[in-house]
């Protein structure tokens, strides 16, 4: 009897958790989102950076309006309408997965960081629906070395989105690290 009371208890705890790193995750997403399209209107419009092309900001990280067609790295790039919503498609399914992933995840370390990706997709997936490509504008370099690609908010999201899940996944693979859920 005890036992069930217990047991009865460490679900509801277990939902309570589940439901507060829902709340987390979805906001971080929101975040992500609205910082990338807002980030975006500022370039295109007040800034005029499409007509501009370029704006130096330091000796280290310029402004360059970029017309992004694919994806990371020039990867799938879609050239044609039919390959633009297959893409759409495509890009579309991989964020209905994490936004799954994130709705069921316990761990609110790993919910963070699906809500990085699922928030920086759906602001690149905006963007090729709306516009037929992604916006890019952020260059960041050292003097003429460019260690990135132009890149956007989304984009920056995405990677440390995907680099805190696959730190977490190393980390604990083999029994290393706590395997306490937070």
């Amino acid at each position: 009897m005890a036992e069930d009371a217990i047991a009865a208890a460490e679900r509801a705890l277990l939902r309570s958790r589940i439901g507060r790193n829902r709340k987390i995750g979805l906001s971080v997403a929101l975040l992500v989102f609205l910082l990338d399209q807002a980030s975006k209107y500022v370039v295109t419009y007040p800034l005029q950076l499409q007509q501009r092309r370029e704006i130096e900001i330091t000796s280290f990280f310029d402004l360059h309006w970029v017309e992004n067609y694919g994806v990371s790295m020039g990867f799938l790039t879609a050239d044609t309408e039919l390959t633009r919503w297959l893409l759409v498609g495509l890009t579309s399914a991989i964020a209905i997965f994490v936004g799954a992933w994130l709705w069921r995840e316990k761990r609110r370390d790993d919910s963070i960081g699906l809500a990085l990706v699922l928030g920086g997709a759906l602001g690149n997936i905006l963007d090729r629906v709306r516009l037929g490509h992604v916006v890019d504008f952020a260059d960041l370099h050292f003097g003429t070395v460019r260690p990135f690609l132009v890149f956007n908010v989304a984009d920056a999201a995405i990677t440390i989105g995907v680099l805190l899940l696959l730190v977490r996944a190393l980390l604990m693979r083999d029994g290393k690290g706590s395997q306490k859920e937070v």
